[in-house]
């Protein structure tokens, strides 16, 4: 009986195992490699927003969240180049939105901030946009500060995927883009969204906060004061989280 030759790619010059089906993110997570994202989730569907999970495959540069795995891959990630294309997005998302660290709720817990620790982000390096973007209190347990978006779409996905409500949507393109709410009104209070839900949890920033939950865990005590963004990214798996809501 023949032996199963098990498919293996190269990251870094590290050989790692996949499966069919898997993209090479998906790969390398399960492999316990780190490759910097924002906008990826384990349980739900790639989606390729942030673009900080840019890797090279020989002269293509491409996004290892919905790229394809595929045998003998030859893909660099962490090089220098790389991770100042990942630095550089990043400044620009900080001066997209309103992303002032010391007065916002979600400080040491948010995936932003920790991604500019990760790359030794110092500055904006960037003019600021001081876009002008509506903010939701209208529902009794969530707020929803557009100003903080990153249109990352966890919160879609999640809404849609495992909520099964549908509540949020991206509309608009480039500068114009903004999240939506799939209301009569266009207004949470109008949705189905629960404080319970995975969309209301899982924004990797401060644009969907729980209501009368501020500050409660203290400065020094909060996700990203324990560990880094690196360690957290390969730990996470959005299903096993919501199953043991």
């Amino acid at each position: 009986m023949m032996s199963v030759i098990e498919n293996t790619l190269r990251i870094d010059g590290q050989e790692i195992p996949f499966t069919p089906g898997q993209t090479i993110m998906d790969a390398a997570l399960a492999a316990k490699l780190y490759i910097p994202h924002l906008c990826h989730y384990p349980g739900l569907s790639p989606s390729g927003n942030c673009r900080l999970c840019i890797v090279e495959i020989g002269n293509r540069s491409v996004a290892a969240c919905i790229t394809p795995a595929a045998a003998s891959q030859e893909i660099h990630s962490n090089t220098p180049e790389l991770n100042q294309a990942r630095k550089a997005l990043t400044q620009m998302l900080f001066v997209e939105g309103d992303h002032i660290c010391p007065s916002c709720e979600k400080t040491g817990n948010c995936k932003l901030q920790a991604m500019a620790y990760y790359l030794g982000l110092l500055d904006d390096h960037f003019p600021p946009f001081y876009q002008r973007r509506e903010i939701d209190a209208s529902h009794p347990d969530i707020l929803l500060d557009r100003r903080r978006c990153i249109l990352c779409d966890l919160c879609v996905r999640a809404s849609s995927e495992v909520d099964g409500k549908n509540v949020f949507a991206i509309a608009g393109r480039g500068t114009q883009a903004h999240l939506i709410v799939n209301s009569p009104s266009g207004k949470l209070v109008d949705s189905p969204i629960a404080k319970t839900d995975l969309a209301a949890t899982i924004c990797p920033v401060g644009a969907i906060l729980i209501k009368e939950q501020g500050y409660q865990i203290p400065i020094g005590q909060r996700i990203y004061d324990q560990q880094t963004i690196r360690e957290t990214g390969l730990q996470e798996n959005i299903t096993k989280q919501h199953d043991e809501k």
